[in-house]
């Protein structure tokens, strides 16, 4: 289909113009959202590899733990700062590619040490209570890729942030970390730790069990009165740095509502990917983020779609009916265009499913821009492959240069 956001297909879908909407230079955030095992991480990599070949100075961020983004950027790792991919651009052209993965640890360290004096940021670090929180406490990832992408954006170092979330509905936790945040900050937790001198006896028991369900297993080791020590510790010395936490969270999110954000929904013609692609898109639009359209990944096509599969299944038929009556070589050369035919019938049956599927999401959904990208034979694992899907994204699926 053409990727022009003023062209529909024959079922009335609006086209998605990528292209112009990575050249604009006021869309300086890209959000690539969706169920997992759809694409989106080899979405989000392309997206940033051809807004680098057209110019923009752009930064992939992956808060999904695959490697893949990785190894097809022809990196060895990914870690918390940005790395420069070689050969994303051309050579006298302005565009850069950068890759990284969010360290949610790393990360919160940051946030103490550029927040914190140096001794009140050592005694943090150090703290036992805040080794746990920051490595596995509920919801740490969505805080830090909240204070990640902020952080980001601040640098001014790039005009294109495209970030790659992580699978499933998880993916859209990050916005309502502004609100978690600040219930965790304002809770009976909070104001507990900071008075431990009235809870005794049997309640610093109970307050003891009701905590150790909030920590992670490291935490379970640790138990009485040194827990109690670290948790005061690491409140009195995080005091002064809570209120920041929540503005800066609350200015991110802000941001992800403003213009120049877009949010990509990724989805593969099934039903499950696009049952959870409507769930996103009605999210984002109670929530009033800018949805700028859906990408529908591994789209099966034919290079006959004329045949339909019903010839193709009597053709693959009477050859093998046939096949009897000639000679051995004949007889192998029909048998394996009747095997052919049939496979064809299944191509077939397959892209007619997908495109009842796909007009089932665009009749409750008509006015979300969707971009069509066709199936690959084997996995994308190099910058030639993203090129391709690049090119596909861009409704231009000619061949990767």
């Amino acid at each position: 289909m053409s990727g022009r956001t003023d062209a529909t297909d024959e079922q009335g879908a609006r086209g998605l113009d990528i292209d112009r909407l990575i050249d604009d230079p006021a869309t300086r955030i890209v959000v690539c959202c969706g169920s997992g095992g759809v694409g989106k991480t080899t979405t989000a990599a392309a997206i940033g590899l051809r807004a680098a070949e057209r110019g923009r100075r752009t930064v992939v961020l992956t808060i999904d733990p695959a490697r893949r983004l990785a190894q097809s950027m022809g990196l060895t790792e990914l870690d918390n700062t940005p790395r420069p991919v070689k050969g994303a651009a051309g050579p006298d052209g302005p565009g850069e590619l950068h890759a990284m993965m969010l360290d949610m640890k790393r990360t919160f360290d940051e946030v103490v040490l550029t927040h914190a004096d140096p001794e009140r940021a050592r005694a943090i670090l150090e703290n036992p209570f805040y080794q746990s929180l920051s490595a596995g406490f509920a919801g740490t990832q969505e805080y830090m890729a909240m204070e990640k992408l902020g952080q980001l954006r601040d640098a001014g170092e790039w005009d294109l942030i495209v970030v790659d979330t992580p699978p499933s509905r998880s993916a859209l936790d990050f916005l309502d970390a502004p609100n978690r945040l600040g219930s965790f900050l304002d809770g009976r937790l909070i104001r507990l730790l900071t008075a431990p001198a009235k809870v005794g006896g049997r309640s610093a028991m109970k307050f003891l069990n009701v905590g150790m369900g909030l920590l992670t297993g490291t935490l379970g080791k640790i138990f009485g009165a040194q827990l109690l020590t670290d948790l005061q510790t690491f409140v009195a010395a995080m005091d002064s740095m809570f209120g920041g936490f929540r503005e800066r969270a609350d200015r991110t999110y802000q941001l992800l509502k403003a213009q120049g954000t877009a949010f990509l929904v990724v989805a593969a013609p099934e039903r499950d990917a696009l049952r959870e692609a409507a769930y996103f898109v009605d999210r984002l639009a109670a929530d009033e983020m800018p949805l700028a359209g859906l990408v529908l990944n591994r789209v099966h096509s034919s290079g006959a779609p004329q045949l339909t599969a019903e010839r193709a299944q009597a053709a693959a038929q009477a050859l093998e009916e046939n096949g009897a009556e000639h000679e051995p070589g004949q007889a192998h050369a029909e048998a394996l265009a009747a095997g052919l035919l049939r496979l064809h019938a299944e191509r077939v049956e397959v892209m007619a499913r997908e495109r009842r599927t796909r007009d089932r999401f665009v009749s409750v959904y008509p006015d979300v821009p969707m971009v069509e990208v066709p199936a690959l034979a084997g996995d994308v694992h190099d910058l030639d492959g993203l090129r391709l899907i690049g090119h596909q994204l861009a409704g231009a699926p000619e061949q990767a240069r």
